[in-house]
């Protein structure tokens, strides 16, 4: 598992780190459709992966028959989701219909954190090691925040090499953790900035993944049967 977390962030964090020099190359449309051939494929088997082995290794608590424990899972979870993928605001970007570019926002979700995706990845692990409690998650769970912890470093460290001041300005006036900007005074919630029919989308795919569960073990065992079958021969 620590294999696979290496090796999504390698592409990941790397095809970041390459990104201003291969567009000069090959322009970004097929750069990012390079960068997505390498990251989706290495994000499903990790996902795929800790489905079908999730409750591998030592129990270390179950919480699972507690009353009230599902609805808990469930809600921050969804609030999971909400911090970790803002760019479906750019959707079409993603398959490069629509030409990518790296852009400094300034308003809506960054106003509670500057780094959205690790606070969803932190709430996603910390929701499912407390309901499924193994040893094998807890791994996962260390591993996908350590990557993350290395990602706001590194994402910090690009922007202010690509914007300059404007990035410090902004690094000013936000926070990693989240709400901490608006506590102290540099950051204002508003709540229309979030009234977007991207995050409406994202709580469908909640409720969506919510219904599909129960599907989702099986077709991930399925799944990763055949792949090791193909790559054995």
């Amino acid at each position: 598992m620590i294999g696979l977390i290496f090796l999504f962030a390698l592409i990941h964090s790397g095809g970041a780190a390459l990104r201003s020099r291969a567009e000069s190359y090959i322009g970004a449309r097929a750069w990012r459709v390079i960068f997505a051939a390498a990251s989706i494929p290495s994000a499903l088997l990790l996902i795929i992966y800790f489905i079908t082995h999730r409750y591998d290794g030592v129990r270390l608590w179950n919480v699972q028959g507690l009353p009230g424990i599902i609805p808990i899972i469930w809600i921050f979870t969804a609030i999971s989701f909400l911090f970790l993928y803002p760019a479906t605001y750019n959707i079409l970007e993603i398959p490069a219909v629509f030409k990518p570019q790296v852009r400094l926002y300034a308003s809506g979700i960054i106003r509670i954190s500057r780094h959205p995706q690790a606070v969803g990845q932190v709430l996603w692990c910390l929701t499912h090691q407390l309901w499924i409690g193994t040893s094998f998650t807890l791994i996962t769970s260390l591993g996908l925040i350590a990557h993350h912890l290395f990602a706001i470093w590194h994402g910090d460290r690009r922007l202010s090499r690509k914007f300059g001041q404007e990035f410090e300005d902004l690094k000013t006036k936000t926070s990693v953790f989240p709400f901490l900007a608006i506590f102290d005074g540099r950051q204002k919630l508003v709540i229309e900035e979030f009234l977007r029919p991207s995050q409406l989308g994202i709580l469908l795919a909640v409720f969506g993944f919510w219904w599909a569960h129960r599907f989702i073990p099986l077709a991930s065992a399925s799944f990763l049967s055949s792949f090791l079958e193909d790559l054995l021969g």
